[in-house]
């Protein structure tokens, strides 16, 4: 079974970042809202299910879900600046940089808990590093002039994207250390060794499902419809306006719904993948994912970098693996 959850929770996670992409649209004001919103609503049904068939004790998870908002903040803000910056820039380049969230957790484990950093996961997180750096300053020299096409304080604040969801979500995995690596000193009360990550996750997803539910009456007030690309009715011969069935509206936002499910899909098995095999799950999960959604980039999104990026891109996904083998 783990091996399945493994693939399930790669291929899930990989696809939804195609989505995402072809969801994300730059002439769309509130598009990183909107799937921030249709993410919530499916993690919420999702969380509902587990609350109810993994033994969580019902009387201690308000509490339990206060207590890990620290958390569920950093992932959540982190997700959403992941997708305002990938309406703007290739998931090729997107997608490596925020996966070396991992490299900074050992980091600021080293900073604030005072670990020791080995020599061979130094020499990693350095070679992540350089490789993130190199990408990110390659990028104005892309085949896409974003300083051009969006204006240049536009082009660098999408830039930062990626590296504010790695910043942020290296973070959040940091303080999950304390909610779910030992239930002896676990923060969250009234947990078992089967449930607590299933009551962190469960935090965490209803969370997303209030964030949400208060991003769409922003887009209420803001007189921004959920299911619509934010443009005017289509119009008929004569001038007059054609009024979309129900059905069309929903599929005017069809990629963005799919990334959510195929996003939610990938939670559902992770945690059962981490539970069965913690180190292969890493690797699997950290570098799987950006290979999955590499090579999906390539063959749907037609995307194509320069030899150099490729090279640099390379270098990043080799240090993930090394580092994630190294057990860090």
């Amino acid at each position: 079974m783990l091996w399945f959850f493994l693939i399930f929770s790669t291929l899930s996670w990989g696809i939804a970042e195609i989505f995402y992409k072809k969801g994300s649209l730059a002439r769309e004001k509130y598009s990183h809202l909107k799937t921030t919103v249709l993410v919530g609503f499916f993690m919420g049904i999702y969380a509902t299910v587990i609350l109810f068939t993994q033994d969580i004790d019902l009387a201690a998870f308000p509490k339990n879900f206060l207590i890990y908002l620290p958390v569920s903040f950093c992932y959540i803000v982190s997700m959403t600046c992941s997708y305002f910056g990938v309406r703007f820039i290739e998931e090729s380049i997107s997608d490596p940089i925020e996966n070396t969230s991992g490299a900074l957790v050992p980091v600021l484990c080293a900073i604030f808990l005072h670990e020791v950093i080995e020599l061979p996961a130094v020499i990693c997180i350095v070679v992540i590093a350089v490789g993130v750096l190199c990408v990110g300053f390659l990028d104005k020299k892309g085949k896409t002039d974003r300083h051009r096409k969006y204006g240049k304080k536009l082009a660098i604040f999408a830039i930062a994207m990626p590296f504010c969801y790695m910043i942020l979500d290296a973070i959040g995995t940091f303080l999950d250390i304390f909610y779910t690596d030992n239930v002896e000193t676990t923060l969250l009360v009234n947990v078992t060794e089967e449930n607590l990550e299933h009551t962190a996750n469960c935090a965490y997803e209803f969370t997303f499902l209030l964030v949400a539910i208060g991003l769409f009456i922003f887009l209420k007030i803001k007189g921004e419809k959920l299911f619509s690309l934010g443009e005017a009715e289509p119009v008929a011969e004569g001038g007059v306006a054609v009024r979309q069935k129900w059905y069309q509206k929903v599929l005017s936002q069809k990629w963005k719904i799919l990334a959510a499910v195929f996003e939610t899909a990938g939670q559902a098995t992770y945690l059962f993948a981490l539970s069965e095999g913690e180190g292969i799950a890493a690797v699997i999960l950290g570098a799987g994912t950006v290979i999955t959604s590499l090579i999906l980039s390539r063959i749907f999104l037609k995307e194509k970098l320069s030899p150099l990026q490729y090279c640099f891109i390379g270098i990043i996904l080799a240090g993930i693996i090394a580092l994630s083998l190294l057990g860090v």
